[in-house]
């Protein structure tokens, strides 16, 4: 296991007035713990870009407010596994003074480490694991889940399909809490819309050779084969499919989750034309284009991915947050505090987070464009709808969360 301090900011806290507020800061120092995916499917989307992230939500903020803040920054690979992300988040709280955990990609270890954090009145912002349970079933007063999630992929990305024509599908699901998520998210939405499902078949996280389940897909004869996957078993899927000539012979894909590292990967000639749905992309105006080149000079010239903008948005709304009520020790008051300030930052804009803990922001569904249409590398997208944010969510009265009264 690789962990490694990434920054320190070293300004003496500031003094309140009748007293010091270090008592109120636990150690003296905002520590942030960014658990993610280092080395795995997940780790071109957030990764290593994600510590870069949170660095540089540590620095604006300290420079913008003038805070006195300290704030430390640690990471973790875990490894795509529940057992281990759990393990890591509990040395962390227990013995290294970790006061938030961010990122945590892989929605098997974002509920594993939920759970650590509610037991232990800790805090997690989780900006890249997806599942939609997050803010329902498993909702609790420690977490906030700042980016997406699976109803939002799927009532943006496979309504939209639907409505288009796409009215049959089968879907290829990575086999753990994410993809079941979004193949359950994505049904009731194609059902809502007037389409219907044919079949579903499970991959395994990791999985390398599709062909066995992409040959099932073929054979349901279903309009669409929807990717309830993401990271590298997209793109892998996706490049497996051009191979078997699926599009060719007249069945479609629909990206359920891709990220624009994936697309990226893949490259125009083979991703022109998927639909997906984002909530954030870098050139979306003069601010996301400002800080994604100043991010793409920290991080070999990549430009950041949604989840990557939700780490550095997320992490800036933590540290407003203790920085209002100089205190970081209780994570149940902290994610209190943080639903009771609006947020408000260069790349979702204004927004707020609900009881549930889900931020409330808009998406995007976009179209990918073809080669000619791109005057550059990392100019991918095209921008088909705006999906407001009061519309980009499950209603808060459908999810489920124990937080929210009936």
């Amino acid at each position: 296991m690789k962990r490694k301090l990434l920054c320190s900011l070293i300004a003496g806290l500031g003094l309140v007035a009748g007293g010091g507020a270090q008592a109120a800061i636990s150690g003296g120092v905002v520590k942030i713990g960014v658990m993610t995916d280092m080395s795995g499917p997940y780790a071109d989307l957030a990764g290593p870009g994600a510590v870069v992230a949170a660095k540089m939500a540590a620095e604006d903020y300290v420079k913008a407010t003038g805070s006195k803040l300290k704030i430390e920054i640690v990471s973790a690979d875990h490894q795509n596994k529940p057992d281990v992300g759990s393990s890591i988040a509990r040395k962390w709280i227990d013995s290294e003074g970790v006061d938030m955990i961010l990122d945590v990609a892989t929605s098997s270890v974002m509920l594993a480490v939920a759970q650590v954090v509610k037991d232990k009145n800790s805090v997690m912002v989780n900006s890249t694991g997806g599942s939609s349970d997050m803010t329902g079933k498993f909702c609790n007063a420690n977490t906030v889940h700042w980016t997406y999630d699976t109803w939002m992929l799927a009532h943006g990305t496979g309504s939209a399909v639907v409505k288009n024509g796409g009215d049959s599908w089968f879907f290829i699901t990575a086999d753990y809490a994410f993809g079941h998520s979004l193949e359950k998210d994505t049904s009731e939405a194609v059902k809502a819309a007037g389409g219907k499902v044919l079949g579903a078949v499970r991959a395994p996280l990791g999985t390398t050779d599709f062909s066995s389940f992409l040959l099932q897909a073929q054979g349901s004869k279903a309009k669409i084969i929807g990717l309830a996957n993401a990271g590298s078993d997209a793109t892998n899927t996706i490049k497996q499919a051009a191979e078997f000539g699926i599009v060719k012979g007249g069945q479609n894909l629909a990206g359920l989750l891709l990220f624009l590292s994936d697309v990226y990967s893949l490259g125009l000639q083979t991703a022109q034309g998927l639909q997906l749905t984002e909530s954030f992309y870098w050139d979306m105006n003069d601010g996301t284009r400002a800080w994604s080149k100043r991010f793409g000079a920290l991080h070999g010239g990549r430009m950041p991915t949604m989840a990557q903008a939700g780490d550095y948005a997320g992490m800036l709304h933590y540290l407003k947050a203790v920085d209002a009520i100089q205190e970081d020790k209780d994570g149940a008051k902290v994610v209190a505090e943080m639903k009771k300030l609006p947020t408000d930052d260069p790349l979702f804009g204004k927004g707020m987070i609900r009881i549930d803990g889900r931020k409330i922001h808009p998406a995007y569904l976009f179209e990918v464009k073809k080669p000619s249409e791109s005057k550059g590398p990392w100019d991918l997208y095209k921008l088909l709808q705006t999906i407001p944010a009061d519309k980009a969510f499950r209603p808060l009265n459908e999810g489920g969360c124990p937080l929210v009264k009936s």
